[in-house]
C-alpha cells in the first residue's frame, strides 16, 4: 500500500509543479500581465520615454491650471494621458468625467526635484501614488504609505509628501477627483493676476485643443464658443474667487460629507445667468461654524468690508494645526494669498441684500 501511494505521489508531482508555476505567473488580462498598483518607482509609471535625460513620453500632455494650489512656493509641472480612442465626457462642464486609463502626474521642485504624485483611474477607482526624488534625482522610488519627508524647503524645513489616505482625503472630497484640469482650469481666457501661475509650457493643454483634438467631447456648446472665466465686478474680485476655488474648493462644494455646512467657495460655470456664485452666496454675512477662542468678534465666514472679523482670513493666515486652512498640503502661511482676500473683503465684497420677504416684514 505505501509502495502504490509513493508511485501516485511521484506521478503527480509533474502536474503539480505546473500547477505551483501557473499560480506564480502574474495575472493575464487581455492577453498581457496585469501590471501591479501601485508601480515601484516613478520611471515604472509611464511618464518618461528616456529616464537618464527625463524626456517626457510624447502621450504625456503637459497642461498647467491658471489657479494653481498653493504648496509653500513650489514649483510644478503636470502631464496627463488619455487612452487612445477614448475621451474625457464633459457634458456637465463642472464635473468632467474621465476615462478607465487616464493618468495623470504633478511634480513638485524647491532647489530640486522634491516629489512626483501620480493618479491613475483603473475599473477600480482613482488610484493614487506619490515618488520621493532622492538628493541627485537619479531615482524615485514608491513613497512610504503613510507619507514621508523629502526635499527642503527652507532651512530646517521639508517639504511632507502626503500619506495615500490624504490624497483621497483632497480629491474625493467633493465631485471632481480631477482638481487641475476643469472647464474654468483650462480656460484659454486666463486671470492675469491669478496668484502663483506659471506660464504654460508650449504645447501644453487648454481648453480649445482638449475640444479640437477630440480629447474632451460634450461640451456644452455655449462654454466651447465663448471660453469661460469667473465673472466679477473687479480683478481682484476675480482672482480671490479663483483661488478660494482652488484651494479651498474641492472640498467646501456644499455637498458629500460637508454638505450639511452649506458651505461651498467651488467656482461652478453652469448656472443662470447673472446668480452670484457659491462663495458669495454661502459666505457674506453667513455665521461661522468654527469659533476661535482668542477673537470672539469673528463671528461669521466673510464680513463684508472687515477682512479682520473674517473666519476666512483668520484660517488662512493661521498654520496651528486645529486652526489653519487648508488643513492639508501646506506648511507655510500663502501671505500673498492673505493680503488678496483681505484686500478683496475689504474692498469688493458687499452686505448682501435682505430677501424680498424680509423687507417685507420690515415695513
Amino acid at each position: 500500500m505505501a509502495a502504490g501511494v509513493g508511485l501516485l505521489t511521484k506521478a503527480l508531482l509533474p502536474a503539480l509543479g505546473l500547477l505551483v508555476a501557473l499560480f506564480a505567473m502574474p495575472t493575464v488580462i487581455g492577453g498581457a500581465p496585469a501590471p501591479s498598483w501601485p508601480p515601484a518607482t516613478l520611471r515604472d509609471t509611464g511618464l518618461y520615454s528616456d529616464w537618464p535625460t527625463k524626456t517626457i513620453a510624447r502621450d504625456n500632455l503637459p497642461f498647467s491650471p491658471q489657479y494653481p494650489l498653493w504648496s509653500d512656493g513650489a514649483k510644478k509641472s503636470r502631464w496627463v494621458r488619455i487612452p487612445k480612442g477614448t475621451f474625457i465626457d464633459a457634458s456637465n462642464p463642472d464635473v468632467w468625467r474621465f476615462p478607465v486609463g487616464t493618468r495623470l502626474w504633478k511634480e513638485f521642485r524647491f532647489a530640486r526635484r522634491a516629489e512626483t504624485r501620480f493618479i491613475e483611474r483603473t475599473r477600480a477607482g482613482w488610484q493614487f501614488a506619490s515618488y520621493r526624488w532622492n538628493d541627485d534625482e537619479t531615482e524615485a522610488p514608491l513613497a512610504p504609505e503613510l507619507g514621508a519627508r523629502s526635499a527642503p524647503i527652507r532651512e530646517g524645513l521639508y517639504h511632507r509628501i502626503p500619506s495615500r489616505t490624504d490624497c483621497r482625503a483632497c480629491h474625493e472630497a467633493g465631485p471632481v477627483h480631477v482638481l487641475g484640469i476643469t472647464a474654468l482650469q483650462m480656460s484659454p481666457d486666463r486671470d492675469p493676476n491669478a496668484l502663483h501661475a506659471e506660464p504654460p509650457d508650449p504645447g501644453s493643454l487648454d481648453l480649445t485643443s482638449l475640444v479640437a483634438r477630440g480629447i474632451v467631447r460634450g461640451l456644452p456648446r455655449r462654454i466651447a464658443s465663448t471660453p469661460p472665466r469667473i465673472a466679477a465686478s473687479t480683478p481682484a474680485a476675480r482672482a480671490a474667487l479663483g483661488y478660494l476655488s482652488t484651494n479651498c474648493g474641492n472640498c467646501h462644494t456644499g455637498a458629500g460629507e460637508l454638505a450639511s455646512l452649506a458651505f461651498a467657495l467651488n467656482y461652478t460655470i453652469n448656472r443662470a445667468d447673472g446668480e452670484p456664485p457659491p462663495a458669495l452666496l454661502t459666505t457674506v454675512g453667513k455665521p461661522s461654524h468654527f469659533k476661535v477662542s482668542s477673537d470672539p468678534d469673528i463671528v461669521e465666514r466673510v464680513c463684508a468690508g472687515h477682512p479682520g472679523k473674517s473666519m476666512i482670513v483668520a484660517r488662512m493666515a493661521s498654520r496651528y494645526p486645529l486652526l489653519q486652512m487648508p488643513p492639508l498640503g501646506s506648511q507655510l502661511v500663502d501671505e500673498e494669498a492673505v493680503a488678496l482676500i483681505t484686500r478683496w473683503i475689504s474692498e469688493d465684497v458687499v452686505s448682501p441684500e435682505p430677501a424680498a420677504a424680509d423687507r417685507e416684514d420690515k415695513r
